[in-house]
């Protein structure tokens, strides 16, 4: 028998920082309930009502599956501003609602930016002795550092100035007319996640697609991430 998905509101944060975070849930059905959900995380600039995130709801309806997606403060329907964002504050509602909205073992699917959050949210989980949540993970073009190794080196003087001076660079876009904002305070902030450099875990297997011909993430970046995977079997 079928279920149906619910959407819901959590708020995440107290006081000035409180924001809301929209999600939509899909219960397991009685046949694949002893099965890991599965959970999907974003790009950057993207939202949950994207062909890839329903693609995964509509498997895991299929499959029988539990499936959460999200959307992080700033993008699609969740509240907060996209300026305010930072891979702390995106990964803060990450944790939240995985938490407050899955049960058992869970496999993360990240797309872009979501491949990073996807694994500072297995870090994060086995620093709290929850490691036995993550049943895997698929990562899709992930951008792992993306804003120490994709975005700063390449800025021009004229942007780096700008942001320095202001706080900000509206920085065109090849999906949108209107330009977007690149933050100091996004910048810093991914200064520390770095994971490169670092023995990195996914405490399951992980499987990581990558177009050769992406152009935003290449795919050498996909290829350095395999590379500093540690004891976990990655394909």
């Amino acid at each position: 028998m079928a279920t149906q998905a619910k959407a819901g509101r959590l708020t995440v944060g107290e006081g000035a920082e409180a924001r809301e975070i929209a999600y939509v849930a899909l219960p397991a059905t009685p046949a694949g309930r002893d099965l890991p959900g599965l959970v999907w995380l974003g790009g950057f600039k993207s939202d949950m009502t994207g062909t890839k995130a329903t693609a995964l709801e509509q498997f895991a309806a299929a499959s029988g599956r539990a499936c959460l997606r999200f959307d992080y403060s700033g993008h699609g329907a969740s509240g907060g501003t996209f300026e305010d964002g930072t891979i702390s504050r995106w990964l803060e509602e990450s944790l939240a609602v995985i938490r407050s909205q899955t049960k058992g073992r869970q496999v993360l699917v990240g797309s872009s930016m979501g491949g990073w959050i996807a694994l500072l949210v297995a870090r994060a989980l086995a620093e709290a002795g929850e490691q036995d949540r993550i049943a895997g993970m698929v990562l899709i073009a992930p951008a792992v550092d993306f804003t120490s190794t994709l975005i700063e080196p390449g800025l021009s003087k004229k942007a780096k100035d700008e942001i320095e001076k202001t706080g900000r660079w509206m920085r065109p876009s090849d999906y949108s007319p209107d330009p977007y904002p690149i933050t100091k305070a996004l910048l810093q902030d991914g200064r520390k996640h770095q994971i490169f450099g670092t023995a990195i875990r996914t405490w399951g297997p992980a499987h990581i697609l990558q177009g050769m011909q992406d152009p935003d993430v290449p795919w050498r970046h996909a290829l350095a991430l395999v590379e500093h995977l540690a004891d976990d079997p990655a394909t």
